[in-house]
């Protein structure tokens, strides 16, 4: 347990655990603040405006080459002989749950001198590092709904799919607007049409917020952990009002 960040893990993890906790107190709760009032959620009803841009193949072949005289990487996309092109995408995974991989170890049976042949089966769960992010090589015609089962592998998570979901990123005056792309929806021809800059459009695995969870696609020790996370959240929250009202009772008694 640290006593900076209230970080817990395992005894046997914490050789593992990178962790930079000499920030100043308060630090990161502001940040996280700012972040979640830039963002605003858009639907994933209403298209983006790259999502209504139809292209032919001589369109397409001349955007590959500007798009390939932008980027300063060897992260280009290449023009296949079928019409399709592909290409990298970056995806920056941003997981406020903790996420659940098979576990190596073996468990000893319970009945001394019968030890089961196949072990039994474990699976363990963590959180991703802030600000991971991943790259992709995937075709022009690879949907959202692979991309995610494409990370999931990367990372050896064993959850649900469907508890994930992919978003579009983008800034403007100053603002952040999020939009979750359908199931069908292409990453890479996205990234074609809006171009390399990720402050345009860049892309963010999070939770599948829909409003209607699929609870029984949850194992048990799962829905035990969110029941503790959610408290911790409204702790949390309740702790953030309380300071903010008491600086405002402060300073109107100051004034007074």
């Amino acid at each position: 347990l640290s006593p900076d960040c209230s970080f817990t893990c395992h005894y046997r993890c914490r050789a593992l655990v990178r962790l930079d906790c000499s920030g100043p107190a308060g630090a990161a709760d502001e940040d996280d603040g700012n972040e979640q009032l830039l963002e605003k959620d858009t639907n994933v009803d209403e298209p983006s405006e790259w999502e209504k841009t139809e292209l032919d193949q001589a369109q397409v072949e001349q955007r590959i080459k500007e798009y390939n005289s932008q980027i300063n990487s060897n992260l280009f996309m290449s023009l296949n002989k079928d019409g399709s092109y592909a290409g990298f995408i970056k995806v920056q995974l941003k997981l406020v749950r903790p996420v659940a991989v098979p576990a190596t170890n073996r468990v000893p049976s319970l009945q001394a001198g019968r030890p089961h042949p196949q072990g039994v089966k474990r699976r363990t769960s963590f959180y991703l590092p802030k600000g991971t992010v991943k790259h992709l090589h995937i075709l022009s015609h690879t949907r959202a709904s692979e991309v995610i089962d494409a990370l999931l592998r990367k990372f050896t998570v064993i959850d649900n799919p469907r508890k994930f979901a992919l978003f579009e990123r983008s800034e403007k005056d100053e603002q952040v607007y999020l939009r979750k792309l359908g199931d069908d929806e292409r990453p890479l021809r996205l990234r074609l049409l809006a171009g390399p800059s990720e402050k345009v459009l860049s892309f963010v695995l999070k939770e599948n917020e829909t409003g209607e969870v699929n609870w029984d696609a949850f194992t048990l020790p799962e829905l035990h952990n969110f029941l503790l996370i959610l408290q911790r959240e409204e702790e949390e929250h309740v702790r953030r009002l309380r300071h903010r009202y008491a600086c405002c009772r402060q300073k109107m008694q100051e004034a007074l």
